[in-house]
């Protein structure tokens, strides 16, 4: 257990006073000079530990929180406390402009005051790593945040949509947030709540302008994924209000990496995840933190899973650098690609097939990450002519698992190789094993030597069906469909299951193309490679809701087939 020290923190105060006297006094914010008295004051009165945390509960909790909000004055008496809304990426769902990319900036208003972004120009992706910091008044909780997304235009810029659009403001595109200085949460337009039927569909700290049901309009739907927080003395991103209120930790102490509670995650992801508004008053509107998980007592995060996509807590935290979200359906997919011959046999999947691969996804408030910087992700492998079905075993084996039967990586993602030519078909998808004994349907492979031969076979038909004369776009499709169409096979939609899928006979002209032409999927042979998305189910008779069915968890269970 953590205990704060209190002669320590007196003979502390007393060697700053004393020992370096007036030349360290003049270095030191009054600010830390007034908490140093603080902080002695308060610790000579009651000892502070970590045991506190332990009065944190889905009950007893609350209570907690709201005798502690009487509390007034400074929230952070260590520094002078500034917002800081930070842009990680922007990506178009949506064709913004008829005849180019779009041209992205931001306007973010912190508490009225206006910031507006650099121009992103003709780029339907951006990868911005922009941020916005303003100054805000240290007695006042809430902090109002609106985020707005624009496509500058000469003449006339618009504005995209980025918003839930709720019934009380339909045409709305903005989103407005309040966000706590006390918690360093924020609630709004975005949210976290514990709950599946209340879940924020898009996840916490990601908007999407299609959660209005406007997937297959032209919206200007766009998804932008960001963060907001405050600076933090001790750099642990746990806020001193509530380290000192909730948790009874030591503001001036990196808390990052504890786990004391020995539940397999740290109290930082607990402090993130953990926590959600409950709104006590509509006029005036009052919130009152909750807190769900507790930091300081055991909880089965190894079996908790609220959003059903097959990775309990532990899993998600340790995906969370690469954007998982425990309250939003995510899928990690590992793609190694081999190398080329000696003879230039061979391609690498386009980039452009991984963004549309996460488009398709992101429309359906489904995470997809592809290669984001995971150990081992994106190998490149040896050339092989043509590759067996044992030797997938054992690229398996050697690039995915790494040698290790037990690398963390088996269950939680999914597996992708992408090889010159395979004996059987253009692509499949196959079991693995690490054992010998346990088997997952959590791979596939596809073979550049059959794909790279779409954009070619019928150049002026291929030019219509994918709607591009750019050659590079139209292998980006190939590329991005047939990757989608294995992994289908891994969320469970298969020919037996859905009568249109993987049947050769509904592909154009044969006998079963009109009467499967409803279903417009890339799981239909007669749409796979021409189209990144499966279908909804809204298209007439012998369509199928793919979407609705699919199943993250297959890939994790060893008993099928």
């Amino acid at each position: 257990m953590f205990f704060i020290n209190i002669d320590e923190i007196v003979k502390y105060c007393f060697w700053v006073v004393l020992v370096r006297g007036r030349i360290m006094l003049q270095k030191m914010s009054l600010k830390r000079i007034l908490f140093l008295l603080l902080t002695t004051t308060i610790l000579l009165s009651a000892t502070v530990s970590a045991s506190v945390g332990k009065e944190l509960n889905n009950n007893s909790g609350s209570k907690y929180m709201e005798k502690a909000a009487s509390v007034g004055g400074d929230l952070d008496p260590l520094v002078d406390l500034k917002v800081t809304v930070a842009i990680k990426e922007i990506r178009a769902l949506d064709n913004i402009d008829s005849f180019s990319n779009p041209d992205f900036y931001l306007k973010i208003y912190i508490d009225g005051v206006e910031h507006t972004s650099p121009i992103w120009l003709n780029k339907r992706y951006v990868t911005a790593n922009w941020y916005v910091t303003q100054d805000v008044p240290d007695d006042k909780e809430f902090v109002n945040i609106t985020i707005q997304l624009w496509d500058w235009n000469d003449g006339k810029d618009r504005l995209c949509d980025i918003s839930r659009s709720y019934q009380d403001k339909p045409n709305s595109r903005e989103v407005n947030l309040v966000y706590s200085l006390k918690s360093a949460h924020w609630t709004g337009g975005d949210y976290i709540l514990n709950e599946p039927t209340l879940f924020d569909p898009s996840g916490y700290g990601r908007l999407n302008g299609c959660d209005d049901n406007s997937i297959y309009e032209n919206d200007r739907d766009c998804e932008i994924i960001f963060d907001i927080h405050q600076n933090d003395f001790d750099g642990d991103d746990i806020p001193y209000w509530t380290e000192v209120n909730v948790y009874g930790t030591n503001p001036t102490v990196n808390d990052k990496g504890r786990d004391d509670d020995h539940d397999g995650v740290p109290i930082e992801w607990e402090f993130k995840w953990g926590h959600h508004f409950s709104m006590v008053s509509y006029n005036p509107p009052k919130w009152v933190d909750r807190w769900d998980y507790n930091p300081f007592v055991w909880e089965d995060h190894k079996h908790m899973d609220p959003d059903e996509d097959g990775l309990d807590n532990v899993e998600e935290y340790l995906t969370s650098e690469w954007g998982s979200d425990p309250f939003r359906k995510d899928i990690f997919l590992e793609v190694d690609q081999m190398e080329i011959g000696p003879n230039g046999e061979g391609a690498y999947v386009p980039d452009l097939s991984k963004e549309l691969l996460r488009d398709a996804f992101s429309r359906h408030n489904i995470g997809m990450h592809i290669n984001e910087g995971w150990p081992g992700g994106g190998e490149i492998i040896p050339f092989d002519i043509n590759t067996s079905n044992r030797e997938l075993q054992e690229f398996y084996f050697d690039y995915f698992l790494h040698g290790d039967p037990n690398n963390w990586k088996r269950g939680v993602m999914h597996y992708g190789l992408v090889d010159y030519h395979s004996d059987r078909y253009g692509g499949f998808v196959f079991r693995t094993t690490a054992d010998g004994k346990h088997y997952l349907l959590d791979s596939f492979q596809v073979s550049t030597s059959h794909l790279e031969n779409f954009p070619f076979k019928y150049p002026l038909l291929s030019c219509f069906i994918r709607k591009s004369f750019n050659h590079e776009y139209q292998r980006a499709i190939v590329y991005a469909s047939a990757m989608m169409h294995e992994t289908g096979h891994t969320l469970g939609i298969f020919g037996w299951n859905v009568p249109g899928c993987d049947n050769p006979l509904a592909v154009f002209p044969h006998v079963y193309w009109l009467k499967f032409k409803s279903y417009r999927s890339c799981m239909n042979y007669n749409y796979c490679y021409n189209l990144v998305d499966y279908s909804d189910g809204s298209h007439g008779k012998n369509d199928f809701d793919d979407w609705s069915n699919i199943d993250l968890t297959l890939f994790q269970r060893e008993s099928f087939w």
